[in-house]
């Protein structure tokens, strides 16, 4: 029975989900998530859709690592990253009041230029491919170790599974199963958590060694700088944030914010339980093991609706960045290619899984889940002063280019010393103690950089009169 098990509980959820999926959906519906009549979902769609698929399957797995690794800190710190949801939010709704943009591909040809809006998409691209594999090799853990035929079945399926109900849905089939999903998987939670509590209340919240606790305090302040840069590569949410009314979106925005954070950091809990009780990691599994095979398809099915929910949300934002974004610049100037947005699910599906194959490199073990956020968090510093200081109307071309290359060169040496076991960065940089000091370091300085790049730029090459008159109303 328990090696059937996870299998029975991906029949389950492949069912439901494509019982709820659209059968047929137009354009605006596919890009655009609108409803049969042609309006725009409600504020509690998106806010659920949102909060959903930044759950993802790697990120509750990291939450309850990171507790695990370091205590009460670790938790709240990744749980800290959702306050992007507040930053994103009010950065949309003022583009969006302020300018009448239609997209954040919009905004940049009409800020920056077209080719700031070009680099841009690579760079959301590089974001998204990042999304497959980590979410898959996190739900595939669950049918096999790293490597066996049980993991690459669950990896081929799970992706065949979401490719078929994004190709038929778009945003609509998102939007619609997102809510079925974050609905039962905070039932889910809730069931962990009643059988968990009573023993982690006898045993106590876990306590860890000073340096340790310093450690998670590091790791929570990189989360706090990392959010201002961090939600604009992610088109998973910022898509949602131009579905509705520009007030609708902010509210949908803030109670993502709150309904994400709250189930990361319940989350938690569970590597806390497995610290506390001297388990083995990683958490996400050992722990429900403790409890057999019950608990352990309860934890298979929370990872299968977080991880498909994100993963559905990254083939759609795929097929509006290939089938709309790159083709109109961010705007309706040209009919929009549903076709070519779903072959292009097909191939990011592909190609986003490829990283799993490197278990067969090197130490033979499969890239670690934790730097899908921190080595691309570090890579986008430069975003910050390009949607946060967008107000300063000197600001073109120049100072896009003056704060976006340094961020990406920064994150790309972290990413080769980081993959290639190399010290690069020398000692100083580092702020705070433990593994993440490093990681603080570069990107509080990273930021500064690019902050006083943009600013530069705007004095040395400030926008034309003329760009400034034209500015939002392309």
């Amino acid at each position: 029975m328990q090696a059937i098990a996870p299998w029975l509980v991906l029949l389950a959820f492949s069912a439901m989900t494509w019982w709820v999926t659209p059968r047929r959906v137009n354009a605006a519906q596919f890009f655009d998530g609108r409803t049969d009549t042609g309006g725009p979902p409600g504020v509690l769609m998106v806010a659920m859709s949102a909060a959903i698929t930044w759950v993802f399957a790697k990120s509750i797995a990291n939450a309850s690592d990171l507790a695990y690794g370091y205590g009460l800190t670790g938790g709240i710190g990744y749980a800290l990253y959702y306050l992007s949801f507040v930053v994103a939010g009010v950065a949309i709704y003022l583009l969006r009041t302020r300018g009448g943009y239609l997209s954040l591909p919009h905004f940049l040809v009409s800020k920056y230029g077209a080719g700031a809006a070009k680099l841009f998409m690579v760079l959301v691209t590089f974001r998204l491919v990042n999304e497959i594999w980590s979410n898959t090799k996190v739900m595939s853990l669950y049918f096999g170790s790293e490597g066996s035929g049980p993991y690459w079945t669950a990896v081929v399926l799970i992706s065949a599974f979401t490719i078929a109900y994004a190709w038929r849905g778009g945003m609509r089939a998102s939007l619609t199963t997102d809510r079925i999903h974050i609905f039962l998987a905070f039932v889910l939670l809730a069931l962990v958590l009643t059988v968990l509590f009573p023993g982690l209340a006898a045993k106590g919240i876990p306590t860890v060694a000073q340096a340790t606790h310093d450690s998670g305090v590091t790791f929570c302040l990189l989360a706090l700088v990392q959010i201002f840069s961090y939600p604009f590569h992610d088109p998973v949410l910022t898509d949602r944030g131009f579905l509705n009314r520009p007030g609708q979106a902010l509210r949908a925005f803030l109670l993502a914010a709150v309904l994400s954070g709250g189930f990361i950091f319940l989350f938690s809990i569970i590597g806390l339980y497995g610290l506390a009780s001297g388990l083995q990691t990683p958490p996400s599994v050992t722990v429900p093991s403790a409890f057999g095979l019950a608990m352990l398809m309860v934890f298979n099915a929370i990872m299968l609706m977080t991880g498909g929910s994100t993963i559905d949300s990254t083939l759609t934002s795929i097929a509006k960045l290939t089938g709309r974004d790159w083709r109109s610049n961010g705007l309706d100037a040209v009919p929009t290619q549903v076709t070519t947005g779903r072959l292009a699910m097909v191939v990011v599906a592909i190609v986003g899984n490829l990283p799993l194959l490197t278990i067969y490199l090197g130490d033979k073990v499969g890239p670690a889940i934790i730097a899908a956020t921190t080595i691309s968090g570090t890579m986008v510093m430069g975003l910050a002063p390009v949607f946060l200081l967008s107000w300063l109307r000197q600001a073109g071309a120049v100072s896009f280019h003056m704060a976006f290359w340094p961020g990406v060169a920064i994150g790309l040496t972290r990413a080769t010393e980081t993959f290639g076991h190399l010290h690069i960065f020398p000692d100083v940089v580092m702020l705070g103690t433990g593994p993440f000091a490093l990681d603080l370091g570069v990107n509080l300085w990273g930021l500064g950089l690019c902050t006083v790049g943009f600013v530069a730029g705007a004095l040395l090459a400030p926008r034309s009169a003329t760009a400034w008159a034209h500015a939002g109303k392309a």
